[in-house]
């Protein structure tokens, strides 16, 4: 991976760090807009604009940017601050 696609300097909004930790938790977009009671378009808008502003070209790049910079915390590791959600996620709804 080019150096480049790990920039540190994409500034997310709080929605969009909100969707990016529901794509770390594995959760589709179809699930994510359930879960934000927002429409998937929007999701899909979303997703769109978090890739072009981290330079990533899909969510698995998304997904490594994220711990890179520390905008994730998964089980207690690599933890850090980010908007709380108004809802908790179900777990049993998460893509396989």
């Amino acid at each position: 991976m080019e150096a480049e696609k790990l920039s540190h300097d994409a500034l997310l909004s709080g929605r969009e760090l909100q969707i990016v930790e529901l794509v770390v938790m594995g959760l589709s977009n179809h699930k994510i807009a359930q879960q934000l009671e927002i429409s998937k378009r929007t999701v899909d808008n979303h997703i769109s604009n978090i890739l072009k502003k981290t330079n990533t070209a899909n969510r698995v790049e998304l997904v490594r940017w994220s711990l890179q910079w520390g905008k994730v915390c998964i089980d207690n590791v690599n933890c850090c601050s980010l908007p709380s959600l108004n809802h908790a996620v179900d777990y049993n709804e998460m893509v396989q």
